[in-house]
């Protein structure tokens, strides 16, 4: 029989070996969560339905928020004068990657870091600002999606002409403290002599310029208004689709998320595919990648997006054949 030091010692060894042994089939303990920094130019309830891609594919890779990561996030609310600060404040929590929303907030966290790996959700290295020097190979610690492809501001015109045939004047609304505005400004200024129209610049600097502009709009005498891609467009859009319905004004946006809350049409890139793509890049760094190793990707996707009842609203009928192109039609 046992003697009780033998009982005792067996007892101790059992112990052990059920400390040691693995949990749920993993074979060792899971490593300390990595944080995640995530930096949105635009306000997280406006951001919500394209930010939340970014969980999506994480998930898809097999990442549980809460187990394998956290994420430290920071919104400017559409205020990008705001980003410099908060890019500091995520770099400070010493995260592993950060991941951003534009490329306002890309560049406000490369200036605040050049050693934590930053990837963009919707990346367009516009004015040599040097976000990155080479699609194919980024040099600096930036890469992503980019959000806009060749020829695609262009096609935003095409389509106003296609919406409303015989317009003469487009408005175009611009947010000039996003330093993209230049190059976007551009690209549809050229558009606009191609395709023999005058194109009617209205800058903002904030948002409670949003109202007076439409007024401005109106004194134009523009047939039609596209709203360029902004972080702070998109956190306003309600409004931008209020102030247009009620001025009676036909008007264009890069992404959905305008149509479905009000707007009139949107042929952009998935935003919300985006930032799920997003996701493949934070998993190869997170298992020892290098930016320069992850070149740039261009949107995997364009939609044409059409809302039926705000047209109705307007009096407008859309034409068969751009009814026949859309991709999705809201009613």
């Amino acid at each position: 029989m046992p003697s009780d030091q033998n009982r005792r010692e067996f007892l101790g060894l059992l112990t052990a070996i059920v400390a040691l042994a693995p949990l749920d089939g993993q074979a060792q303990v899971l490593p300390k969560r990595v944080l995640i920094g995530f930096l949105g130019a635009a306000s997280k309830a406006a951001g919500e339905r394209y930010y939340s891609g970014f969980p999506l594919g994480m998930r898809e890779l097999g990442y549980v928020e809460g187990r394998d990561y956290e994420i430290i996030d920071r919104y400017a609310d559409g205020d990008l004068g705001r980003l410099p600060l908060l890019a500091e404040e995520l770099v400070r929590v010493k995260p592993s990657v950060i991941v951003t929303s534009n490329s306002p907030a890309a560049l406000a966290a490369k200036q605040a870091t050049s050693s934590v790996p930053i990837i963009c959700g919707t990346l367009r290295d516009y004015g040599g600002l040097g976000l990155h020097a080479n699609d194919a190979r980024p040099d600096a610690n930036v890469t992503g999606i980019r959000v806009l492809t060749e020829g695609l501001t262009a096609k935003l015109l095409e389509i106003a002409l296609d919406l409303v045939p015989g317009i003469t004047k487009i408005a175009l609304l611009l947010n000039i403290s996003n330093p993209s505005t230049v190059d976007y400004r551009q690209e549809a200024g050229l558009a606009a002599a191609k395709l023999g129209v005058t194109l009617v610049p209205i800058e903002v600097h904030k948002a409670d310029e949003i109202a007076p502009a439409f007024q401005t709009i109106l004194h134009t005498g523009a047939d039609i208004l596209i709203v360029s891609s902004d972080a702070t467009f998109v956190t306003r859009r309600r409004q931008i689709s209020a102030l247009a319905l009620a001025s009676r004004l036909p008007t264009i946006y890069s992404y959905r998320e305008h149509v479905e809350d009000g707007g009139l049409v949107s042929y952009g890139a998935n935003l919300r595919q985006n930032f799920r793509r997003a996701a493949y890049y934070v998993d190869r760094i997170l298992k020892g990648a290098k930016v320069v190793d992850l070149p740039v990707e261009f949107p995997t996707s364009l939609e044409l997006v059409i809302n039926l009842a705000t047209a109705r609203a307007l009096s407008l009928t859309i034409p068969p054949a751009l009814l026949a192109r859309a991709d999705e039609v809201l009613d």
